[in-house]
């Protein structure tokens, strides 16, 4: 279960996103509701945004109440988050090594940040670490058959990797389970008026970033119309499907 990931690479990505990240975010507030909706009854005051991006989510716990962290491997990200005045504090970190002392949390909230994990089982072990003995861990992540629709259209034009592979939901239950945690998954799509929107979305999110990398090679008007040719649409549009998958502890 283990990927390599360019850290630096994806805080890249993630800060060049910051400024119009949340005109793009549809998917994460799918997510985030859905995760919310699943929370059990919260006890404490502490509380941790992993991976917290512009702060909706934090904002909207310290809303209810929450002392936040937030907390973003990306700069940028986490400067928008202070301007959106969304925690009470900040922290530019990684997921995969918290720099929080052990017990200091009282609820964990990752909402669509751990897909950019290291390693997962080591990931949530961090969540598990850092909050209190009876506290709450709540995450969301994507699975395997998210953006089938861009492997699928691209494929016609060439061989190369134009978007990541997520682990199986198998995978997913298996590091949920170690940690105590109950999986459940929902398949959603979103659609757009044409390809290049769908593209434009995901560079709005920051979820460019590709493991292997990139090729290089420019989007020509040709390609554009290739891919467009092959895109897999509906009458609502242009599709993007994602496979989000959520862990919400037991009790």
């Amino acid at each position: 279960m283990t990927l390599r990931v360019d850290k630096q690479a994806v805080a890249r990505a993630f800060g060049r996103a910051a400024g119009g990240y949340d005109v793009h975010a549809a998917l994460q507030r799918l997510s985030g509701d859905a995760l919310l909706a699943r929370a059990p009854a919260q006890r404490g005051l502490h509380l941790l945004d992993a991976g917290c991006g512009t702060g909706w989510y934090s904002r909207l716990w310290r809303e209810r109440g929450k002392q936040v962290t937030a907390l973003d491997l990306s700069v940028q990200m986490l400067q928008q988050a202070r301007e959106n005045d969304a925690a009470q504090h900040y922290l530019v970190g990684d997921i995969d090594a918290l720099p929080l002392a052990d017990n200091t949390m009282d609820l964990v909230w990752s909402n669509l940040a751990v897909q950019w994990s290291d390693d997962l089982p080591g990931a949530l072990s961090q969540f598990r670490r850092v909050v209190r003995p009876g506290g709450t861990l709540l995450f969301s992540t994507l699975g395997d058959g998210s953006l089938q629709e861009v492997h699928e259209a691209w494929s016609h034009l060439d061989a190369m990797p134009h978007a990541n592979r997520f682990l199986s939901e198998p995978q997913v239950a298996a590091a949920c389970h170690a940690q105590q945690l109950c999986c459940s998954s929902e398949r959603v799509t979103l659609h757009f008026p044409d390809a290049l929107s769908a593209m434009r979305s995901l560079k709005g999110i920051g979820a460019t970033h590709l493991h292997q990398g990139r090729n290089g090679q420019i989007l020509t008007r040709q390609r554009l119309s290739q891919l467009e040719a092959n895109w897999p649409r509906d009458r609502y549009g242009y599709r993007l499907s994602y496979h989000l998958i959520y862990g919400v502890s037991t009790s």
